[in-house]
This record gives C-alpha cells, structure tokens and sequence, in this order.
C-alpha cells in the first residue's frame, strides 16, 4: 500500500469586466483582426477595482470545494501559486484560509509565473504522498492586468484576471500505477529571465513594476522546454501521446498551443483551448481550462491528463494525472 493523491472537484471564477480587442484597439495601435491572428485571443477579463487576487482564488477555492462535496474545515493545506500577491506578505494563501474558515492549516504561495500552478500541484502532491497532509487545496489566481503596461501592443493584448482550484486528497492505495496524479517534470533556468520579466520589485527598485517580454524569443523557447518535459513525463511512465485523453495545456498564446500537440502527436481535437475567452492567466490557466473541460462534459472521471506550462524565469514544467 502507497500513498496516492486523487484529484476531488475543480473550480474557476473569472471576473465580471470583460475587455474585449476592440476595447484594446481603442487604446493602443491594433485590431481585433491582428490579435486574433498572432494569439487566438477573444477577450480578456480584468478584476474590479477592489478586487485582490485572493477574492479571486476563494471564489475558486470554493467551487472546487462544492464539487469535491468538503467544507473548508476537510482541508488542511493550501498551496496558492500567484505572480501578483495581495501584500509582500504575508502569502496571499493565509488571506484565503481566512476568508474560507479553514482553521489551522498550512498555507503558503508559490511564485514560477505562468508554471506556477503545475509547481504548486507537484508540491501539494508530494506533501500528501509523505503523510504530511492529507487534503490539499491548489489554487492558480492572478490579477495580471495589474502589472501590464497599457501602451506595450507586446504584452498588453496578451494577459487577463482569473482564478482555478483543484482539491486533492491522498489515500492508501494498491491500484493500478496510472491512477490519480502520476508524475511531474518541474524545471528553470534562470540565465533566461531577462526574456520575460517585470522591471520591478522589492529589493531592486521598490516598485510594482511592469511586464517586459521577448515574445519571439519566448516563443522559441517555450515549444522546445515543453515538449521536452512532455516528453520526460511519458518516458517516465512508459505511455504515449496516444494515450492522452485530453492534453490541458497553459493557455499563453495559441500558436504555442498548437506547436506544441504538433511536435508531440496530439490531435487538435484532444487539446482543451479556453484562451480565446480569458487570454493568458499565467499561473490561473491550467486550473481554469481543467475545469471548462471538466464542467462541460468533455473530460470525465477516469480520463488521463496531460498538463504543461512555462514562464517567466525561465520555469516549465508537465503533469499527468487521471481524473
């Protein structure tokens, strides 16, 4: 008998503004005719004013806790991946403890960008495995459209506000190796941060700063680090993309989308697409695009999923998990 973490419900929350590309044309020199081609985004939604990052993760938090059918209280670990925190501290998770009831547990953030969920899954996951803890809420959440520069056409057209939530649970298992969450592949490097980056922060300028990105660069990067760590996972494993049920990637850009199923030999029809609704959420993607294909009825309990991300740091990274 081994531990093994199952994933329980999913949950999502975008907000309420939405910002579509003809807003954007309006305040910057592009088209709706322009993003679509280069990114396959639609729109975008942007946080009220008022709005902290942890109303978005609890609005989330608290639908996946509804279709896991717990209360706060069966939690006792929060793992929040977020790039734009409510406070330097303390960590956005203890906000979102608070405003659950979820007691004494323990809550903290992880910070790898628009990786920043897988990150967060593989450490949830490892916790429970060792006995650590035994339900765990994983949450991605980010108010992104506050660190964007508004007359950068580069990065402006590309991000927007969300939040998703997975809860996992660990039990003692005998089952079949490829059931619940299988494996991760997590990795950075950090001599190419200055590809994409916020020039701000903390201890260098004490400032918020804004996103500053290398998009071709970015672009080049990112299809050949994901497959690899797609690659690494199904090495590790023994399965195949044909295997695949649904391929649940970041959803960054379309075209990365698409080199990405190319390069690995998923058809179009398995890949779950939600960026054309809510563009790049960074860290709240993943969980947002599970749980549209969870709650629309395309992926079902049993499925074998295939997740991967990257971003700023460089970070990257893939999981493969059975609903």
């Amino acid at each position: 008998m081994t531990r093994r973490s199952f994933i329980r419900g999913t949950g999502g929350y975008l907000p309420e503004k939405v910002l579509t590309n003809e807003d954007l044309s309006t305040m910057l020199d592009t088209s709706d005719e322009w993003i679509r081609e280069r990114t396959g985004i639609q729109k975008r939604h942007v946080a009220a004013d008022g709005e902290l990052t942890s109303d978005i993760a609890t609005a989330a938090a608290r639908q996946a806790l509804e279709a896991a059918g717990m209360t706060a209280q069966d939690i006792d670990l929060i793992v929040l991946a977020t790039t734009t925190p409510d406070q330097t501290f303390p960590a956005t998770a203890t906000a979102v403890q608070a405003k659950l009831g979820c007691g004494p547990s323990a809550a903290f953030d992880v910070q790898a960008v628009c990786s920043g969920f897988l990150f967060g899954l593989a450490t949830a996951d490892s916790m429970l495995k060792q006995g650590l803890f035994n339900r765990a809420l994983v949450i991605g959440a980010e108010t992104f459209t506050r660190i964007l520069d508004w007359s950068d056409r580069g990065t402006a057209v590309l991000f927007g506000d969300g939040g998703g939530a997975v809860v996992i649970e660990a039990v003692e298992w005998d089952g079949a190796d490829d059931a619940g969450i299988i494996t991760h592949h997590i990795r950075t490097d950090g001599t190419k941060s200055d590809l994409l980056y916020v020039d701000g922060g903390v201890s260098s300028t004490g400032t918020i700063g804004h996103v500053r990105m290398e998009g071709n660069r970015v672009f080049k990067h990112a299809v050949t680090n994901i497959s690899s760590a797609i690659q690494a996972v199904l090495d590790e494993t023994g399965l195949t993309a044909e295997d695949i049920d649904w391929f649940v990637p970041h959803q960054a850009n379309k075209r990365i989308l698409d080199g990405v199923a190319k390069k690995i030999g998923i058809p179009e029809e398995k890949v779950v697409i939600t960026v054309d609704q809510h563009a790049n959420t960074s860290a709240a993607s993943i969980p947002l695009a599970l749980n549209h294909a969870v709650r629309s009825g395309r992926a079902k309990k049993g499925d074998l999923i295939l997740s991967e991300a990257m971003g700023g740091g460089f970070s990257w990274g893939a999981s493969l998990f059975r609903l």
